[in-house]
């Protein structure tokens, strides 16, 4: 799950605000202006100072780089609290016996520090705090060295300046806090972008598969209804054929003919196949096409009926068709299974929905789930909950089947 804008960006005041490391450059700057500054101090003083003085102020000033150095060691990407507070410690009291060995007084400086690296280590509030305590441990210091220092415009500026370098340390880590947070979003979106599209390529790889998978379901349903029926009623007519040849050759001859334009429907099927694949099925008439495919059966066993009512107008043409594919299933079940002397097709159009009712007289079905019967009956069930309908079928061993189908009007179907 993303995390939203506001986990990534907490409040200003919190400790998840202190992140990151302090900027590098800054410490080993301020080390290197104050020896510097020290040094020349002593080069050029009237009285230099006891090389003690001087040894401690040089060894201060390196202990601090070497903190420095071993933090960045041991703690790469950010302090952890506790050790940041002991290092904090280590740098106060290394800053008081540098302050006290150098006598240019410019070591001050060092105590803008304390709040700079404490903003990161432990946010706004503490590093605010600890600047207020380096300006009060100045203050003292003046009090205690220099009585009356306030009326001194040297010790008053030497003050002011503090103050600003107070500013603008918690005000630099600020900065600098807020562009590793930028950074480190940055890094996260880019991330969760990198994931997005690595999901979005699966999804997308699965989609074509499943897409793939739908279009073979659908091709295996058509050739089942379509073909299968037609080749199944052209075998019923040859076998009439057959059996009329010797007695009845006219009725042969008719059946012959039926068987025919059994296999021509058959071959008309897939060509209207292949249109609907691409996109070129043309207009479908439920009520025609049934009273078409009833006709074929003419005079075979089992007799069938046909009775149509209502308007087609107002439903989608691939419903309709599924009633069709529908009809065709339930009588090649008839035919080739059933046994049945009579199979009777009812279909009506309504204000709502579309009813298809074929019952037959024949065997019935044995006992269980009748969607495991066969490809035929899986596939009616795919197919009408493609079309948003439903099927029902009823059935008694020795009493026959009936099959229900129901399709919404004006449903989106998918062939």
């Amino acid at each position: 799950m993303t995390p939203s804008p506001t986990a990534l960006a907490p409040a200003a005041d919190t400790p998840s605000r202190a992140s990151g490391r302090p900027v590098p450059w800054v410490a080993p700057v301020l080390y290197a202006a104050v020896l510097a500054a020290g040094l020349y101090h002593d080069a050029v003083a009237a009285v230099p100072p006891p090389p003690s003085a001087v040894a401690v102020f040089v060894a201060g000033l390196a202990a601090l780089s070497g903190l420095d150095v071993l933090e960045r060691r041991c703690y790469r990407a950010r302090t952890p609290k506790g050790p940041a507070a002991a290092l904090a410690g280590a740098r106060l009291a290394l800053f008081v016996v540098v302050a006290a060995a150098d006598p240019a007084g410019l070591s001050r400086v060092l105590w803008v520090l304390l709040p700079f690296t404490a903003y990161f280590a432990f946010g706004r509030r503490v590093a605010i705090a600890l600047a207020a305590v380096c300006l009060g441990l100045l203050v003292a210091w003046f009090s205690i060295a220099a009585p009356g220092w306030y009326l001194n415009a040297a010790y008053v500026s030497d003050l002011l300046m503090f103050v600003l370098g107070l500013v603008l340390a918690v005000a630099m880590a600020a900065v600098a806090v807020g562009e590793q947070e930028s950074r480190t979003r940055l890094e996260h979106a880019l991330h969760e972008v990198a994931e997005s599209h690595t999901r979005l390529s699966r999804y997308a790889e699965r989609v074509a598969e499943l897409t793939a998978a739908e279009e073979r379901n659908r091709v295996a349903r058509e050739i089942h209804d379509s073909l299968g029926h037609h080749l199944t009623a052209a075998a019923v007519q040859m076998e009439k054929a057959e059996a009329f040849l010797d007695r009845d050759r006219p009725t042969a001859e008719r059946a012959l003919a039926d068987a025919r334009t059994s296999a021509a429907r058959a071959l008309e099927e897939v060509r209207h196949s292949v249109r609907a694949l691409r996109g070129e099925a043309g207009p479908f008439r439920l009520s025609e096409a049934l009273a078409e495919l009833v006709r074929l059966l003419d005079g075979a066993r089992p007799h069938v009926t046909l009775e149509t009512a209502g308007d087609e107008a107002g439903y989608d043409a691939a419903a309709l068709r599924a009633l069709y594919r529908a009809a065709q299933e339930a009588l090649t079940n008839a035919l080739r299974h059933a046994a049945a002397g009579r199979v009777t097709v009812s279909a009506t159009c309504g204000d709502v929905e579309a009813l298809l009712v074929v019952t037959d007289d024949g065997t019935g079905l044995p006992p269980g789930p009748w969607e495991e019967r066969g490809v035929g009956l899986r596939g009616m069930r795919e197919r009408m909950r493609l079309a948003g309908g439903a099927v029902a079928v009823t059935s008694q061993a020795g009493h026959g089947t009936t099959v229900t189908v129901t399709v919404p009007r004006r449903s989106a179907v998918g062939r």
